[in-house]
């Protein structure tokens, strides 16, 4: 038995708290671990020639094909991978948004709509592939608009992210990390558009680069946050450890 001690109480709202944080924390992982795992099997399955990270568009290996657009022959033979994992990615990353319950008000929504922007992009991806003849079709802009919303909602959520970094738990570092890739993904969006609309139907040669300067980093970055938060979570979420203890016979 001991006297005179005072124990540390979690920060949280209840006692569930901790561990709805640690799914959010691992939500927030599996997303984006999904996608670049679905884009990497994707591509390996690619051969005659092998696809190419810099030059071949991301949402080419949604398209079984064969077909071309842009100056680009799609082939791809394991395209339902990439199409589930677009369809995937951005509902776990919405998932793991809404379980920051303990944020409220302005800065829930904040953080709400732009991941819903992203969740509603990459079922738009998935269930319309960008293929030639979706161009021909007209199917092709709902495509265009799952990835305008992927890009936007993605690196609008990284930005947000990290101007609340105190309140969803993660350092002041981790949040300057989150505003830094999240405006380096608008920038590679605009970059990416400007060289869609100047080169018509040649595409240029590392265009595949400029994409996943839109959509990698702020994926890495949720990574990062995600880990970040599932961490300081499971502290949290640890038995209280006394403070200034003195034991007592």
């Amino acid at each position: 038995m001991t006297k005179g001690v005072d124990l540390i109480s979690p920060r949280d709202l209840g006692p569930d708290a901790p561990a709805q944080r640690r799914s959010a924390g691992r939500l927030l992982i599996a997303g984006p671990v999904i996608f670049l795992l679905a884009e990497f099997v994707a591509a390996m399955a690619w051969t005659h020639p092998a696809y190419s990270y810099t030059h071949h568009f991301i949402s080419n290996l949604g398209v079984h094909g064969p077909s071309t657009l842009f100056g680009q022959y799609m082939y791809s033979p394991l395209a339902w991978v990439m199409n589930t994992g677009f369809f995937l990615f951005g509902l776990t990353i919405l998932a793991g948004i809404v379980a920051l319950r303990d944020l409220a008000g302005r800065g829930r929504w904040a953080m709400l709509v732009p991941a819903a922007m992203l969740a509603v992009g990459g079922v738009l991806l998935a269930l319309f592939p960008g293929s030639g003849e979706a161009l021909e079709d007209g199917s092709g802009q709902y495509h265009s608009t799952g990835a305008f919303l992927g890009f936007i909602g993605g690196n609008v959520l990284a930005i947000v992210l990290g101007r609340r970094w105190e309140r969803i738990g993660v350092s002041s570092r981790m949040g300057r990390a989150l505003v830094t890739v999240g405006v380096i993904g608008l920038v590679s969006m605009t970059a990416y558009l400007g060289l869609i609309v100047s080169a018509g139907d040649d595409a240029v040669g590392v265009i595949g680069l400029i994409e996943r300067g839109a959509v990698h980093p702020f994926l890495i970055g949720l990574i990062c946050a995600g880990v970040a938060i599932n961490k300081r979570r499971s502290a949290e979420g640890a038995p209280s450890l006394p403070t200034g203890a003195r034991a007592a016979d």
